[in-house]
């Protein structure tokens, strides 16, 4: 009868166990994409800084979640706007010895009143999470 009782139990309480640990994981895999994304703006202003002399940022943007509205996946969004003295092709030169220049995901763009938008998507280290959803 003892053994019944213990099976029962475990049988009872192995559902919400599994909850919690699945809870648990869709939380830490959010607090991970944050961080993920923080990180990346913070090197995109460190390489802006370092490769841009006279850079004067305008705004710093970032954005965790399902950026595209494609699917169910979770990017890491980073936009900086910016101005500068320098030509966007002296900028493409410098800039995209950092990064993948795609079109899609990692592109620079003049806005219409002279300043430069670099734009960066990538994707999240728990890019399958219930944030992208």
């Amino acid at each position: 009868m003892k053994y019944l009782k213990r099976i029962a139990l475990v049988l009872i309480s192995l559902p919400l166990v599994l909850t919690g640990i699945f809870i648990f994981y869709e939380v830490f895999g959010m607090c991970a994409n944050h961080l993920a994304t923080q990180r990346q703006t913070r090197q995109l202003v460190a390489v802006l800084e370092t490769e841009v002399p006279d850079i004067e940022f305008i705004d710093i943007h970032s954005e965790t979640g399902n950026t595209s509205g494609t699917g169910n996946h979770v990017d890491c969004l980073s936009s900086v706007i910016f101005s500068t003295g320098m030509r966007q092709s002296d900028l493409e030169d410098e800039l995209f010895q950092h990064y993948a220049y795609d079109e899609w995901s990692c592109f620079l763009k003049q806005t219409e009143d002279g300043c430069y938008r670099f734009y960066l998507n990538t994707s999240a280290p728990f890019a399958d999470n219930i944030e992208g959803h």
